[in-house]
């Protein structure tokens, strides 16, 4: 059975065939955020097998197996390794319209050379054969990144990482950029249970005693210039909700107060957004002085299953989008503030509820101020909008409300080496939607002008991007 991965596969016009082959294939990647361990490219890992490769840590396929029947067992439990890989086929063979198939059939192709989708029939043929290449002592974390194409990626770095795995990289004198991404959830969530131990965790590598707005600002500070140092010019923020409000009657400092003061202490609405409120406008004014990107995903409700997150622990597959809510008022209040200052960064802006598209193209529009272009814009189609219909829907709207070329384009969010397929899978499917306008007259055949937009989408805002002299 061959498998649907062919040469012109999702390229459903000559046009988007011609468009791909000549202007978007061989480009290469930067990856801007991923959940990839730099420690694994710093000890350039070799893997036992395809199981411990493809399976291990990937929500994604985890859900699927659920969702089949599967017993935990042979997802995140103890089953053997070539069991668990067994199961994944029976869960995958039939996934029709789900993007896993597609990526599946990619990596198998990409990486593999294995041409045919993976099915409870040939399981065994591909776990021998897959083994054998990865035994072979040719295929390591670095070997597949740069058989991939990959130029540079942005890990997902928590601020009191030392970023030693970092360091290793650049000194081994590895071609392709690792670059960590500041990731500040953690002191930025004060109503979790987690928050002091945390804390004292940001004293202890910072050097500081932190009982105080102000001395916590300071320290953050510190790693926001460690982290500088090693070369990040961008940063990630995941929440739930926009935490913004404008109300002074309860203040950032009470609420930090009353945090440290009892661990315990069940913070009111109120208090948990001012100290979000001034947090994060401290951290963007940081980022535009910086000349840093701030990313911003909401949207998520995360670990929803209280059973799966106690056996399991997070990450594990449970999170789910969040019905629509207000997130305009609080962020364009949060935005408009800064813009005020003249200290409006850069903004990449996701949500994960796919019906949020319009409105975040028009809200963008409303910031971008001349100085650069995009310097205000919608981020590729995320988490579960990271498929074909979730790509193209968003591709319709931010064509509708932005110019395109100023897309920063595709990443991978993803903890799998092999997930770099991802980017072929964007660049295809946006090939065929320029195809399509084409063919459809709604665009000329300019091959200059459709040149510089592919390049620019797939490759080079990105890489200006993260170049803190020259932003996109």
């Amino acid at each position: 059975m061959k498998s649907p991965v062919s040469d012109n596969f999702l390229l459903e016009s000559n046009t988007a065939i011609e468009l791909y082959n000549e202007f978007a294939k061989d480009l290469p990647i930067v990856d801007y955020h991923c959940h990839i361990d730099a420690k694994e490219i710093a000890e350039d890992i070799h893997f036992d097998n395809i199981t411990e490769l493809w399976l291990k840590g990937d929500h994604y396929k985890w859900r699927l197996m659920r969702a089949m029947g599967i017993d935990e067992r042979y997802i995140t439990g103890d089953a053997p390794d070539k069991e668990k890989f067994l199961m994944w086929a029976k869960a995958v063979e039939s996934a029709f319209g789900n993007p896993l198939y597609h990526w599946t059939c990619l990596e198998l192709s990409r990486y593999f050379g294995i041409d045919e989708p993976l099915t409870v029939l040939n399981a065994e043929e591909i776990w021998d054969k897959a083994n054998a290449i990865l035994r072979s002592g040719t295929f390591s974390a670095r070997s597949i990144m740069s058989s991939s194409n990959v130029e540079i990626i942005c890990t997902t770095d928590d601020p009191c990482d030392a970023l030693n795995y970092h360091e290793e990289i650049k000194a081994s004198g590895f071609g392709i950029k690792v670059l960590p991404a500041f990731r500040p959830d953690n002191i930025v969530d004060i109503e979790k249970t987690s928050f002091n131990a945390y804390l004292e965790r940001l004293e202890k590598v910072s050097g500081r005693k932190i009982d105080s707005m102000t001395s916590l600002k300071e320290a953050l500070i510190s790693r926001l210039d460690h982290f500088a140092s090693h070369g990040c010019v961008i940063s990630d923020h995941g929440t739930e909700y926009i935490s913004y409000s404008e109300d002074n009657r309860v203040t950032s400092e009470d609420a930090f107060t009353k945090k440290i003061s009892s661990p315990d202490a069940v913070l009111t609405g109120d208090e948990i957004t001012a100290y979000k409120s001034d947090l994060m406008l401290f951290f963007a004014r940081e980022y535009a002085r910086r000349n840093w990107t701030m990313q911003l995903h909401f949207g998520c409700k995360r670990n929803v299953n209280t059973h799966m997150f106690e056996t399991a622990g997070a990450n594990c597959g449970c999170d789910t989008i969040t019905g629509s809510f207000d997130f305009v008022t609080p962020l364009t209040g949060f935005m408009d503030k800064l813009n005020s200052e003249g200290l409006l960064p850069r903004m990449i802006i996701y949500s994960l509820n796919p019906s949020d598209n319009t409105v975040i193209d028009t809200l963008c529009g409303c910031y971008n101020d001349g100085s650069v272009p995009g310097k205000i814009q919608h981020g590729a189609a995320w988490w579960f909008n990271d498929n074909l219909a979730g790509m193209e829907d968003q591709l319709r709207s931010l064509c509708a409300q932005s110019p395109l070329p100023c897309f920063v384009g595709m990443l991978t969010d993803s903890r799998c080496f092999l997930s770099y397929t991802r980017h072929e899978y964007f660049r295809r499917i946006f090939c065929n939607y320029l195809g399509s306008q084409i063919e459809r007259g709604m665009f000329p055949c300019d091959k200059r002008i459709l040149k510089d937009i592919i390049e620019r989408v797939c490759y080079k805002n990105a890489l200006a991007m993260l170049s803190s002299d020259d932003p996109v």
